[in-house]
């Protein structure tokens, strides 16, 4: 009777416990507001380079601000992420009874600062060392670097250790939701407990309080310069973390739609409907100062004059360069170095020869 009643105390309540479908849910959701807010950025960018195209080179700095901000508004007011807040769930303190603060009292300040880093930063780094394991994998495949470098041979090792870190990781995850379906564990998600809080479900009481915070309106008495100047920030911050979230709230569901129509099993669809159309052959080429480029022998690369060696074609212009100059060129300058048309490292294609 002891043990029941001690694990009574731990833990929250059976009927505030949330199921791990509701658990499970809140967690995707945000995982699918970043690849649609991400393909959007991306039809403005390709529409409007030269204005939109910072968005799409800077995608991952902006939204983990903006993330930043949003989990930062709703862990203050709602003592929860904003899926959590949009599933109607709250985090609370591990060790708390069953008098459990409101929703409104917010968590303290050890716990509220790990759960934004947590929320904010792993996913951030979680996504930047992905780009760096396939940035690392492209320069592997077509041998940028020598094979002697000690360069290479490290990279290779990180390579070839990251998929088991990766399942581990995953693995720690898989475990946790297992454990916490058998009811062996109070978290279905490892990052709940680092941030010592679990989550319970949002109850009458604390309807009542969200309600109330939300239409009060608490006029500013502050007289000082640095007292106003730092209350209309906050106005500011609150302001634009609340449109944030309202807009959010409104489209998520349009949004997961997105995430769900552009996914890897609608891609080759995507790409019969929206393929473009071939370009039409650099004609001012013999007009301009591009054409000064061109080497008189084809068998010549045009950026180091000498004979090509892997060559290597750029889909979008279709001149042949040798693999290594071209490669530099295209990621520092992300254009052709003759045409001028944007390119990407994805448009570099390979030539073999019969002879070789």
């Amino acid at each position: 009777m002891a043990e029941v009643g001690a694990h009574l105390t731990a833990a929250p309540a059976g009927g505030d416990r949330p199921s791990v479908f509701e658990a499970v849910a809140q967690d995707s959701l945000m995982a699918a507001v970043k690849p649609a807010l991400q393909h959007l950025v991306k039809v403005l960018a390709e529409s409007n380079p030269g204005r939109y195209g910072f968005l799409w080179h800077w995608f991952d700095e902006i939204y983990v601000l903006l993330d930043l901000l949003l989990q930062q508004h709703y862990l203050a007011r709602c003592s929860a992420s904003f899926s959590e807040n949009f599933y109607s769930l709250k985090r609370i303190p591990m060790g708390e009874g069953r008098q459990q603060p409101l929703a409104t009292a917010g968590l303290p300040k050890r716990q509220h600062w790990k759960s934004l880093l947590l929320l904010v930063l792993v996913p951030y780094l979680k996504g930047k060392l992905e780009k760096l394991v396939s940035s690392l994998r492209e320069e592997d495949e077509y041998s940028i670097h020598p094979p002697s470098s000690s360069w290479k041979r490290f990279y290779r090792a990180f390579l070839a250790a990251y998929p088991y870190v990766n399942m581990t990781w995953e693995g720690w995850f898989l475990i946790q939701q297992l454990c916490y379906i058998l009811g062996k564990a109070e978290h279905h998600s490892p990052m709940l407990k680092l941030a010592g809080v679990h989550l319970v479900r949002l109850t009458a009481e604390d309807i009542q309080a969200l309600e109330k915070k939300w239409a009060e309106t608490t006029p500013s008495q502050t007289h000082s310069f640095t007292s106003r100047v730092q209350s209309a920030l906050r106005k500011a911050l609150g302001g634009i973390a609340f449109s944030l979230s309202t807009g959010l709230s409104v489209s998520v569901f349009f949004l997961q739609f997105l995430d769900w129509w552009y996914s890897s099993e609608n891609q080759e669809t995507i790409k019969s409907l929206t393929a473009l159309p071939t370009p039409p052959p650099p004609v001012h080429l013999e007009h301009e100062p591009s054409s000064a480029l061109l080497p008189s022998l084809k068998s010549v690369c045009p950026l180091c004059r000498k004979v090509r060696v892997n060559a290597t074609a750029l889909a979008t212009s279709g001149f042949v360069f040798c693999y290594r100059c071209v490669y530099g060129y295209v990621k520092a300058h992300q254009r052709c170095p003759v045409t001028g048309y944007a390119t990407e490292l994805q448009h570099l294609v390979k030539l073999y020869s019969p002879e070789s």
